[in-house]
């Protein structure tokens, strides 16, 4: 029985983004097409997965693309509900639904009532383009880093690997920073601490606090078992004065990658200057020298966030902060002269506080953002990685099925995740508190076009001479393909 209306306390209404009135899309819709002519006038061209980026986000979230057809079984309310383009690269309407669904799934589903602190970890920008370019080799260094601090952590709570302790860390690997620069770097989020499995449950041994000299020399295991990775594959080249990494930029999208990396421009005349800033705030001074900071030249380690097991919103927070999308159209403009204005989200210590980008560079930016088909940014070690035998013993259970007390907890659905994010149950009608249902998925273009035009003339006539629906000339769909639901 749907609810009455006298009872009805309505959520948030759902309500398409309308990208198309975002400065983001504006750009994009203008300016790619004069970028793809201006690369192709210099003799290179993107590769079709970056292509694929672009031409699959001009069409997220429209309409005129194809769209799900709710209906309220109780009123007969109906809205429409656009496809998305599940893209990775830079779209911020898919980016902030991977956002949530990653934080809800870690939250929920991976990571125990357990203390876990954030390791961050950045490299020199050689590296940084190496791992774009290479992605394999990313792969490889991320083994590194975890079995360092793994070790660091068993050791720091008075066991061995060889007795059997073990800890857990899911990382995601954020290809971003706050320029709209590329800068692959990993955020590690460990147990603090190891578990051991002497007894039928698993038992949690808190890792003592890091003091700096250890933090310091591990930061140099780290480094130096990087390097010597890298060298054993013929990477890394030696000789008495420096070393060198024997890789050199191929295609255009290499090009691409190595403007973005050292923030410069990436096409047109001025390709190679430097990109220009404004600086509206003093310079800072050099922070203090943090206890769980160090770095090394290129590198650098921070383990100063924890969230302790009672912080469980906390940890939530971060886990939207690590797996934020790359672009944030709030502090996206454009000038008067047609140039592309990004502010940041915390002043640099120079007193940068923008980065202005003609808006050829910027898609340049954008273009170098897009992560290589089938290559995973999010990864699980140890405790948390899919094979481990341990791993059914130590995430968040079902609490409420008392048959499978071990069976993990169900996954969310993204309708729950939208409700329990931003308060919109797009089940529940907006008007009475009705039941909505999905009636069909409208995907054909000459039934599209019908619609919309039903719409707009619905939307400009007078309430009184509203017209009703059109019928619809394709099957109802019994399970509509929601995961395209924007």
């Amino acid at each position: 029985m749907p609810r009455s209306a006298s009872s009805h306390t309505p959520a948030a209404d759902y309500e398409r983004h309308r990208p198309e009135e975002t400065p983001l899309y504006g750009i994009v819709e203008t300016y790619y097409p004069q970028f793809l002519a201006r690369l192709e006038a210099e003799g290179g061209s993107l590769p079709a997965f970056v292509k694929q980026e672009f031409d699959d986000y001009l069409k997220c979230g429209l309409l005129e693309h194809g769209f799900l057809r709710v209906k309220c079984e109780a009123c007969s309310h109906e809205h429409l509900v656009a496809f998305s383009c599940k893209r990775r690269g830079f779209c911020p309407s898919c980016g902030a639904r991977r956002m949530i669904e990653s934080a809800a799934h870690l939250v929920d589903h991976v990571l125990p009532e357990q203390p876990i602190r954030q390791w961050v970890l950045t490299f020199p920008y050689p590296l940084r383009f190496l791992f774009a370019a290479e992605p394999q080799v990313l792969s490889q260094i991320l083994g590194v880093v975890y079995r360092a601090i793994s070790t660091y952590l068993i050791k720091k709570t008075g066991f061995t690997v060889a007795y059997g302790a073990k800890t857990g860390a899911v990382t995601l690997i954020q290809r971003f920073g706050s320029a709209l620069n590329l800068n692959i770097h990993f955020h590690m989020l460990f147990l603090d601490g190891v578990y051991t499995f002497e007894g039928p449950r698993p038992r949690f041994h808190r890792a003592p606090r890091s003091a700096p000299d250890e933090l310091a020399k591990l930061l140099h295991t780290i480094s130096k078992r990087v390097a010597r990775l890298l060298e054993r594959q013929g990477l890394l080249v030696r000789d008495p004065e420096h070393s060198y990494l024997d890789f050199e930029p191929g295609e255009a999208l290499d090009q691409l990658i190595g403007a973005s990396i050292h923030y410069r421009i990436a096409i047109g005349p001025n390709a190679g200057r430097k990109t220009l800033t404004l600086r509206t705030v003093p310079a800072q001074p050099e922070p203090l020298a943090s206890a769980l900071l160090a770095r090394q030249p290129g590198f650098s380690l921070h383990a100063a966030t924890c969230c302790e097991p009672v912080q469980r919103d906390k940890l939530e927070k971060l886990c939207r902060y690590i797996t934020r999308p790359a672009v944030a159209n709030e502090r996206l403009s454009t000038n008067e002269r047609g140039q592309v204005i990004y502010k940041f989200k915390q002043p640099f210590r120079d007193g940068s506080t923008h980065v202005v980008l003609d808006p050829l560079d910027f898609i340049a930016r954008l273009a170098a953002l897009v992560p290589r088909p089938r290559l995973n940014l999010t990864r699980f070690h140890g405790v948390f990685a899919p094979n481990c035998k341990h791993r059914k013993h130590i995430v968040p259970r079902r609490e409420t099925d008392e048959e499978r007390p071990d069976k993990p907890l169900a996954p969310m659905t993204w309708i729950q995740r939208l409700k329990r994010v931003f308060d919109i149950d797009i089940e529940i009608c907006p008007r009475c508190g009705g039941k909505l249902r999905v009636i069909a998925c409208i995907e054909d273009p000459d039934l599209i076009a019908t619609i919309l035009e039903h719409i707009r003339v619905r939307d400009e006539a007078e309430p009184s001479q509203q017209p009703r629906a059109p019928p619809l000339r394709t099957e109802h769909p019994d399970t509509p393909n929601q995961d395209r639901l924007f």
